[in-house]
């Protein structure tokens, strides 16, 4: 019996000592081997969910290299200001940059495709589609190619709905006359109800709205109107406009990556899925728990538009505008076949 004990336990020791050699093996084959890289990456305002998945992909970067790849995440727009970032990238003056489209459509124009409103997103999955489907088309590559940048991931954006200040809006047709901050073709929506539109970069809308140089702001709901503390100047919030979103990508230097190993490259693709499932899921932390908050809180009004209402909004300015974009876009890009992308990648059939 003895010697069956002393068998067993030498067994099992072996077993062991294979599986803590096979955990070693494991994190050395996890190990990607390589030069040492110091990669800058600017974005405006502060840390907040929206930045989540570049954060991510930062942390594995350092963890998958033994620290040798190392990208760096600069805030409140140390390194560039947010409409000058693309700027940035082509005058080669860091490695990374996030930027939205919106701001400056002329150096981006088939990005905007995914600014248009009222397209059917459906579902955080359906949106990666959409945005993938996009970034693929050489025309899209070949206008951030102008600018030396390599598209790489979307940030993606919750919809959008309405902040602002003053009484409360009961119905669409309170929004004519008020002046709105509204990116893209949510702004072409906007003015079709009669209101009047700005641009503006996330950054500046609290001061907008608090100064009331704005009525409302237009943002992703909910995490947005948080991470910019609009929230704590505001009186209502709108909850089931959803607007569309605006296409805010995360491109690197292109001379830059370039130079990287293919080892490094193939890292970066595989990093990816990290990257978005961390978006997925700080957007909707940030939604339960802003909502919570801003139904304790009692200042806030939660305004729901009749659907009716909301209906007829989607009618005038969702698929006119579609209509519209192709036809400012017609004569320089692929524009319908870049909108019958989107709406393919979509699910919905037309």
């Amino acid at each position: 019996m003895g010697k069956v004990r002393l068998s067993l336990l030498a067994g099992a020791g072996a077993l062991a000592l294979t599986g803590a050699f096979a955990k070693v093996d494991q994190a050395q084959a996890q190990t990607v081997e390589g030069p040492s890289v110091n990669w800058k990456l600017s974005v405006w305002g502060k840390r907040r969910a929206f930045t989540e998945g570049m954060e991510h992909v930062a942390s594995e970067l350092d963890k998958r290299t033994g620290g040798k790849f190392k990208l760096k995440l600069y805030y409140g727009g140390q390194l560039s200001k947010p409409k000058e970032n693309l700027d940035g990238i082509s005058l080669n003056a860091f490695e990374a940059a996030m930027f939205c489209g919106s701001y400056h459509p002329g150096k981006n124009a088939p990005l905007t495709v995914l600014d248009l409103p009222f397209l059917p997103v459906g579902d955080f999955e359906v949106q990666r589609k959409m945005h993938d489907a996009v970034f693929s088309h050489p025309a899209s590559i070949e206008a951030l190619a102008k600018w030396n940048a390599t598209l790489y991931i979307s940030n993606l954006l919750p919809l959008y709905e309405y902040m602002g200040r003053g009484e409360a809006p009961k119905g669409v047709e309170d929004f004519e006359g008020k002046r709105l901050r509204a990116l893209g073709g949510m702004g072409e929506a906007a003015r079709k109800i009669g209101a009047t539109t700005l641009t503006m970069p996330s950054s500046e809308t609290y001061t907008a709205l608090q100064r009331g140089t704005v009525d409302a702001i237009g943002l992703p709901n909910t995490y947005a109107f948080a991470a910019f503390k609009l929230d704590e100047v505001a009186d209502w919030v709108t909850t089931n406009m959803k607007l569309g979103t605006v296409t805010c990508p995360t491109v690197f230097n292109t001379k830059a990556y370039e130079k990287l190993p293919e080892q490094y490259k193939t890292l970066l693709d595989e990093l990816k899925d990290g990257a978005y499932e961390t978006l997925k899921t700080k957007y909707a932390e940030q939604d339960e728990k802003n909502y919570a908050n801003w139904k304790k809180g009692g200042k806030l009004k939660l305004v729901e538009i009749p659907s009716d209402q909301m209906k007829e909004f989607r009618k005038i300015a969702g698929e006119p505008v579609w209509k519209a974009w192709v036809e400012q876009y017609k004569d320089t890009l692929p524009a319908q076949e870049l909108l019958d992308l989107v709406l393919e990648a979509s699910g919905v059939n037309r």
